[in-house]
């Protein structure tokens, strides 16, 4: 990201309209991200906020984090004191495990005082919630835009 930041002119791009959005994995990624001063805002979709449940179940067997792994990368555990606005959205569909996670992200980003919301996408499952992003009229599309449109007014 930072790399991002320091080239994103070189094409024309403005250096002060850095957003990230990521699904699944990249919904942890996004998460990750939101504490670097060169990220503006970002949208998070079905993402893994906290590592412990991971490293407890059969998909450590792939992963092998250690308790020190698992909390080192788990975002819910590292909220920064200041970032950009973030959008945690979920499908209604998902696994319980997701829904809890973003939930509970959301509520902890929002009561430090950071700037977001949660997004809950009606009838969306784990595979279906990127049809919101995908359409112009989709609740991700519009989330997206509303933020850019509320950056364009914004200083650097």
């Amino acid at each position: 990201m930072r790399w991002l930041a320091e080239h994103l002119a070189e094409p024309g791009a403005d250096p002060n309209r850095l957003y990230v959005a990521g699904h699944s994995a990249g919904g942890h990624l996004t998460a990750m991200t939101m504490p670097l001063p060169e990220v503006r805002g970002g949208i998070a979709i079905s993402g893994i906020y906290e590592l412990e449940p991971i490293r407890l179940n059969y998909l450590n067997e792939k992963l092998a984090l250690d308790t020190a792994e698992a909390e080192r990368n788990s975002p819910v555990r590292h909220l920064p004191a200041a970032a950009g606005e973030l959008v945690v959205a979920y499908g209604t569909r998902e696994l319980p495990e997701l829904c809890r996670q973003s939930i509970e992200y959301a509520r902890a980003w929002t009561e430090r005082g950071l700037p977001g919301r949660l997004l809950p996408v009606d009838g969306a499952d784990h595979f279906t919630i990127l049809d919101a992003l995908a359409r112009p009229e989709g609740v991700l599309t519009q989330a997206l835009l509303a933020m850019l449109g509320r950056s364009s007014t914004a200083g650097p």
